[in-house]
């Protein structure tokens, strides 16, 4: 089945929100960067692929409720 688009389009994904402003390599490396931020991490306590950013440096396991700060 194909997978249907919004009027952004697939190509902008969520630096769509820009429209036409700042250039379409600046926007694509936004949507990357908030792509690889969004997605299921792996959790140092459980090592389940479930842990969700909260906040600026802030993740959380949703499973085990394991909450730290940053890169540690």
């Amino acid at each position: 089945m194909a997978k249907k688009f919004t009027r952004k389009g697939r190509v902008s994904r969520s630096a769509g929100r820009f429209g036409t402003r700042y250039g379409r390599r600046d926007r694509k490396l936004i949507a990357d960067i908030e792509e690889r931020m969004r997605m299921p991490h792996r959790c140092s306590n459980c090592a389940r692929p479930t842990v969700k950013r909260v906040g600026t440096g802030i993740w959380k396991c949703t499973k085990c409720g394991h909450t730290f700060a940053g890169g540690t």
